[in-house]
This record gives C-alpha cells, structure tokens and sequence, in this order.
C-alpha cells in the first residue's frame, strides 16, 4: 500500500468523533441520550430558536402537553421529542415535508426530567432546545384510564381530525383512540401505535411520525401543513398490526 495512503488512513483513525457540548441543563442523562439519539458523530448545538413550550408543573404526568416550535429555523427536516430521565427517553420522531417545522403532542413524564426537542437540519447536524419540568412522576408505569375502564379495545382504530385555517396559517389536529402502553405494567406488555404517515390527494407526503409508548394514551397531534386547501389521508399502524386511516376535509377559514 502506498505511503500516501497509510498516512491518510492514519489520520482519518485519529479524528476524535464529534463531543456533544456541554449541558446548560445539567442533565445526568445527557451524554448517554444525546449519543443513543444523535449517534456518536453527530454535530449538536444548543440553539433558542428551537422553542419548547410546555408549563412549569405537570399536573398529569400522564397527559403533559409539550409543543416544539422551530419555524424561525430554514432547512429543519426532523424533528425528536426526548425527555432524559424516562425509561423510554425519545417520544416521537417526526420528518415535515409539506410541513412546516412545528409539533404539539402529549407525553408521559416518569419524574423531574428535562424535555427537549430537537430538530436535524438538512447538512445533518442538530439543534436542541428545551428545559426541565417538575413531574410527581409514574406516568410510564400507571396504567393507562382505558384499561382501568375496560373499554380499550372498542375504540382501537378510531381516529378524529380537523383542517382549520387561521392567521398563522393551516392547521391539522389528529386524535387517535390508542392506550399506548408502555410494558412496565405488571401483565400489560408494551403495545403503541408506532407510526402514521399524512398524504394529500395529490399523493405528495405532509409528514411521517414514528411514535414510541412514552407518548401519552389517546395521542392527540397538531402539525402545520403547507397543503392549504386540500383533503388530507391519514394512515397508521400499531405494534399488533392494527391499522388506522382517515380522510380529513380541507381547511375552512
């Protein structure tokens, strides 16, 4: 082999990897997720223009609403809720395409946890924001209200939607009946809806969600198409095969 080219491979093996900066949260957790989620070569930096609003205190842990705000920011094409100190640390991943960068959802908090999101811009690298919340905690191992009910398996598949149109632009609002089960449940195994994609008539992609249990029981989304105007299909499946679909009207002013 060439000299040149040992010489090149030896400093490509010498490269560190790409170091996740520092904390301003000061999460225990931090290093462990941030590698698990963005990988150990990711370029990652902390930016306020990724807005995450949610309130201070978690009255529900159960139901928290989070909103992941990052339209002041061009070329964001994915878009992950984490919340470090859960057993299961990352809540959705969501890829806009005729979308813009915007996600409000329900999460489950197990304790005191920063919640982030994080948003992948199209060179690869990641912009983070977020803060902590305090949480009473439980919310991944309390069963969900439709099994304590018992009526759970007469709504799987169900799915509401909404158009509306207004002065920050379109809106699109999902609600699907699904207890999203986490499997740290004693005699209830881990069973969620995993992931749905939004269509136009036109066959062109809104966005994909890829959902894991620590997002709450009947999950409730609201995204922001570009699709202004047009009839929207929604198709979705769980982690038993149950399969969702809807049609949801064009946006009205």
């Amino acid at each position: 082999m060439p000299r040149s080219i040992i010489l090149l491979l030896a400093a490509m093996a010498a490269t560190p990897a790409a170091a996740l900066p520092a904390d301003p949260l000061r999460s225990p957790m931090w290093d462990f997720v941030g590698e698990r989620i963005f990988g150990p070569d990711a370029v990652v930096r902390f930016d306020p223009r990724v807005k995450v609003v949610f309130p201070q205190i978690a009255e529900n842990q159960r139901v928290f609403p989070v909103t992941v705000d990052a339209r002041g920011i061009e070329g964001v094409k994915r878009m992950i809720v984490m919340i470090d100190l859960n057993p299961i640390q990352q809540a959705v991943d969501y890829r806009p395409e005729a979308a813009e960068p915007y996600l409000s959802l329900r999460v489950k908090l197990d304790q005191r946890t920063p919640v982030r999101g994080a948003v992948q811009l199209a060179d690869g690298s990641w912009l983070v924001g977020g803060g902590w919340i305090d949480a009473a905690g439980g919310g991944c191992s309390a069963p969900p209200v439709s099994r304590v009910k018992g009526d759970w398996a007469q709504h799987l598949g169900e799915v509401r939607g909404e158009q509306w149109q207004a002065a920050q632009g379109n809106t699109l609002r999902l609600a699907f009946r699904h207890p999203m089960d986490t499997g740290f449940v004693d005699n209830i195994p881990a069973y969620f809806l995993e992931r749905f994609a939004i269509t136009a008539a036109d066959g062109s992609r809104v966005g994909t969600l890829d959902l894991q249990a620590a997002v709450s029981e009947d999950p409730v989304f609201t995204l922001r198409p570009t699709t202004s105007g047009k009839t929207l299909t929604v198709e979705g499946r769980d982690t038993n095969g149950v399969e969702y679909r809807a049609t949801v009207a064009s946006a009205k002013g």
